[in-house]
Order: C-alpha cells, then sequence, then structure tokens
C-alpha cells in the first residue's frame, strides 16, 4: 500500500467567493425498489407529496414503532443499481452513458459539506473503469464497513441522556414516520379518502424507493449521481424537458426563535438539506417540527435555492459569521474532484477524511481492479462485443 497522497479542507475560507459554473441535474433515467427491496426499472414507487393535517396535540412521530419494517442494509449493495440503470440507458440509447464521475448522491453530499461539517467523516471506495477522455471514467462508492461502524457509534453515542430508546429516536429523527404521513401513492383525485386519511395507521417500510439518476457537472467535472427522491409536489411530468418539482423531507426539533444557540445549530443542518436537494435539483425542501418527545407541531416549506442566502441573512442579524457558504462548498467540490480524477488510476483507491482532521487522504489499496466496486454484470456490459458494436455505430452517426 501507497503513502497517501492529502487534499486541505481547511481553512475552508479559501473557496469562499469564488463561483463555479454548475449544469443543472436533469433526469436522466431512474428506478424503484418496491416494498420487498427488489429493483425495478421503473416509477411505481413515486410518491406524491400531501401533507397531513395537524391537531393541536400533535401527531405522535412514535407510533407504529414497533411494527417499522426496517431494512437491514448489513449487505453491501455498492453501486449495483445505479449500474443497472446505466446499463439499460446505454442500451436504449445507443451510446455510452459518459461522465467524469459516477456516484451516489450521499458521497456528493459528504465532500460538499466537508469544508464546514466539523464532524464529517467517511471513507469511499474509488477505480478507474473504461477512460474514454483524461480524467472520466472515476466511480465510487461507500466504504460499507466503515459506514457501519460510524452508525454503530451514533446508535450508542448519539443519543445518550434521552429518555427514548435509540432506535425509537432514530424512527423520527431519520423521518421515517414523517415521510409516510406526509406522501399518498398517486395524484389526490386518484387516491381515496380511506387512503389519504390512514396515513397515521399504515406500517413504515423504508424499503420503498424511488431513485433518479442525473447528469450535473461541477466546475470542470461532469458527473452522473443516484439518489432516493421522498415525493414529487403535484406530478412529474412526461416531458423530459420539464423541470420536476420534487419534495425533499426531512425533520428537526423544535426551537425558540430567540435562541442564537439552536438558530446556529439548525442552519448548520441546512448544509446537508442544501446540499442533498441541491445535487438532484430538488426545487423544495418540506421540514416538519417536532418537539423532544417526538411529536410533530409544524410543517414549513423552504425553497432550495433560497436557503444560502437565508443563512447569510441570519449572518448580518446577529452579527456573527456565517457557519457555510454555498460558494466555497461548490468550489470546493470541484476542486477536489479534480484532484481524485487526477490521482486516481489502475486499481482500486480509498477516499478517506477522519472526524476532526483538515484534510482529505487518498490511498491506493490494490494494484488491480476494478474489484467489487462495479457488478460483474456491469463489467462484462461494458466488455462485451454487442456493447463495442453499439459505440462503432454511434461513433459513425
Amino acid at each position: 500500500m501507497d503513502d497517501p497522497v492529502r487534499f486541505e479542507v481547511q481553512p475552508a475560507y479559501r473557496f469562499e467567493g469564488q463561483k463555479t459554473k454548475i449544469k443543472a441535474p436533469k433526469e436522466i433515467a431512474y428506478f424503484s425498489y418496491d416494498d420487498e427491496r427488489k429493483y425495478h426499472p421503473d416509477c411505481s414507487s413515486l410518491s406524491y407529496y400531501y401533507p397531513p393535517p395537524i391537531p393541536p396535540e400533535g401527531i405522535d412521530l412514535s407510533k407504529g414503532f414497533e411494527k417499522f419494517h426496517q431494512l437491514d442494509d448489513s449487505n453491501d449493495e455498492h453501486l449495483d443499481s445505479l449500474l443497472r440503470t446505466i446499463m439499460d440507458l446505454e442500451k436504449k440509447d445507443g451510446h455510452m452513458c459518459e461522465a467524469d464521475v459516477v456516484t451516489w448522491r450521499g458521497m456528493m453530499t459528504k465532500i460538499v459539506t466537508a469544508p464546514y461539517d466539523k464532524f464529517s467523516e467517511f471513507e469511499m471506495n474509488a477505480t478507474k473503469f473504461q477512460v474514454i477522455n483524461e480524467g472520466s471514467g472515476r466511480f465510487i462508492e461507500e466504504h460499507h464497513i466503515r459506514r457501519d461502524e460510524e452508525r454503530n457509534g451514533l446508535r450508542h453515542n448519539g443519543y445518550s441522556g434521552n429518555r427514548f430508546p435509540p432506535e425509537m429516536m432514530s424512527y423520527w429523527v431519520a423521518g421515517y414516520k414523517f415521510e409516510t404521513l406526509s406522501v399518498i401513492p398517486n395524484i389526490w383525485d386518484a387516491v381515496s379518502r380511506d387512503t389519504i386519511e390512514g396515513r397515521d395507521e399504515e406500517v413504515v417500510n423504508n424499503y420503498s424507493q424511488y431513485c433518479s439518476v442525473v447528469r450535473t457537472a461541477i466546475g470542470d467535472n461532469s458527473l452522473v449521481i443516484g439518489g432516493e427522491v421522498d415525493a414529487v409536489w403535484d406530478e412529474k411530468p412526461e416531458d423530459a424537458d420539464r423541470a420536476i418539482n420534487w419534495v425533499e423531507l426531512k425533520t428537526t426539533e423544535i426551537f425558540p426563535p430567540n435562541d442564537d444557540r439552536a438558530l446556529l445549530k439548525f442552519e448548520r443542518k441546512l448544509l446537508r438539506m442544501w446540499a442533498q436537494s441541491f445535487l438532484l435539483n430538488v426545487p423544495r425542501l418540506v421540514i416538519g417540527f417536532r418537539d423532544s418527545g417526538g411529536r410533530l407541531h409544524q410543517i414549513k416549506e423552504l425553497e432550495t435555492q433560497r436557503i444560502p442566502g437565508i443563512v447569510k441573512r441570519k449572518e448580518t442579524i446577529r452579527r456573527q459569521p456565517c457557519p457555510w457558504d454555498a460558494f466555497g462548498c461548490l468550489k470546493f467540490a470541484d476542486d477536489v474532484l479534480c484532484w481524485l480524477r487526477r490521482e486516481i488510476g489502475e486499481g482500486i483507491w480509498r477516499i478517506r477524511k477522519r472526524k476532526g482532521e483538515g484534510h482529505i487522504e487518498l490511498l491506493k489499496l490494490t494494484e488491480e481492479g476494478p474489484g467489487r466496486v462495479l457488478s460483474e454484470e456491469f463489467v462484462q456490459w461494458r466488455r462485451s462485443d454487442e456493447f463495442r458494436s453499439m459505440q462503432q455505430t454511434a461513433a459513425m452517426q
């Protein structure tokens, strides 16, 4: 194993004030997981936003916890479903889906927010495969073992001192119940009143997901990113060139409006919420505000593009430094991606940031790749005679 190379994250201010060219994320494909976590190349798990009425006493977000149908994600899914969707897209369009970087939205969120997230830590695996031009063909996945270690630590330490079991708190902190309360399976006039009014009794299930695959660019880096989308505001347009009114659903704890410390904590949470929404071009964030006992009392809507400005205005009012800067996040992401593309060669690589450290490390794990970062099905497809013939045909057109 070679000595790691480093990219300095701090000081973050050196990335601020510099505009980075952005190509708006556009959906190029999608897929669904059903209630049994089976893959479907369709939009069968698409949900539609329809907020619940909130009574004066609030809604108990712990209700139904004992029946929660929780996904056991100890099985590493790698990039498999994303790559499968890319394969189907290539066969349909008749040409290669090219990008400098292919990854999940979660990996890009960690990178985008790293300069301002003091507690950030991550490990990712990366490989280089079928480079079309210099710097392209990098695939990045989460290092599954490290992720599980972080989650176990959060379960044991993250909710200490609370009167509720950590599993129950995770149930409503993660927003599983809130999402079930806030969505319906079809457009409003196609859903029965019983279904709408019975959502509080519905068994919560986090197996089912609709995942959007988008093409975007940050600076000089072209990206194909896959990620879950919670719901659509109205309905998904049939015209692929029209913007989709996606909705990102989140929960957070209520805080007094004059509590500057609590407000600062909320603004730091907004960093991750903004980044997640920005990366998939989700225009609206819906936040459910709950009390310390897990009861939902209020729902607020925020436009994704306005969140950085809201945080900036609060800085002026408080006369304190802004906790994060959107321009700094995007410039940092641009520079890190360019660095990764330069450094990642053949083999399998580890991208690592430890908590409290002001740098990202990159080290080579093996001389040969792509290993398990890429599915065997995807590798075989890209090396097949059918793929080569398709590329030759596309080149002549």
